[in-house]
């Protein structure tokens, strides 16, 4: 279903990428840039948990919304990342480790549907944790600044990512152990 709530809400994220990043063009000041961006990112990041519920609480799963969420997830991270590798805030090294392996881990799970294993590399929780991880460090690092008067974003944003750079590798690991002997299988 092309145009169901659920995946109204994913396409949501996909729209949201070019805003999220425009901010940062805007004549405003700086806090007031990295505040939109960060409220913009947090908003349409909770939309990846309510097109789920959504779909499964209405009954309009899909095989597009299927496909589609994790491809809005993975656009809406990269087009965060790259914003804040240009601002210095992230490491070009930990962006690049973090889109690699979001591109090979993607290429991986095609290949393996195409054989029929895609099962071997199902989304794990070292996955899922590695997700929630990005997902707390990209607005702590958009936010750039000093939240509560307690909490200082850009130390705990720049801890996260790279919390995130290792969880990153690691699920890839992971992934690409998983997929090995079917890997090893298709050589031959």
């Amino acid at each position: 279903m092309f145009l169901t709530l659920p995946t109204l809400l994913t396409w949501a994220r996909i729209v949201a990428i070019p805003l999220i990043v425009g901010v940062f063009y805007l004549p405003l000041d700086t806090p007031v840039r990295n505040l939109t961006a960060t409220v913009m990112f947090v908003l349409f990041a909770l939309t990846d948990w309510a097109d789920g519920w959504l779909a499964r609480k209405l009954n309009q799963t899909s095989a597009f919304g299927a496909f589609l969420d994790p491809v809005a997830d993975k656009f809406l991270v990269c087009a965060s990342l790259l914003v804040l590798v240009h601002l210095t805030r992230v490491d070009v090294f930990v962006a690049l480790v973090i889109i690699g392996r979001e591109i090979a881990i993607s290429a991986l799970r095609e290949w393996m549907a195409q054989i029929g294993a895609l099962r071997s590399v199902a989304v794990h929780m070292l996955g899922k944790l590695k997700t929630t991880t990005q997902m707390v460090a990209i607005p702590f690092l958009l936010f750039d600044g000093v939240l509560f008067g307690l909490i200082d974003t850009r130390w705990w944003g720049t801890v996260l990512i790279l919390i995130a750079c290792v969880l990153t590798i690691w699920s890839m690991i992971y992934y690409l152990r998983k997929a090995l002997p079917e890997i090893r299988a298709r050589a031959r």
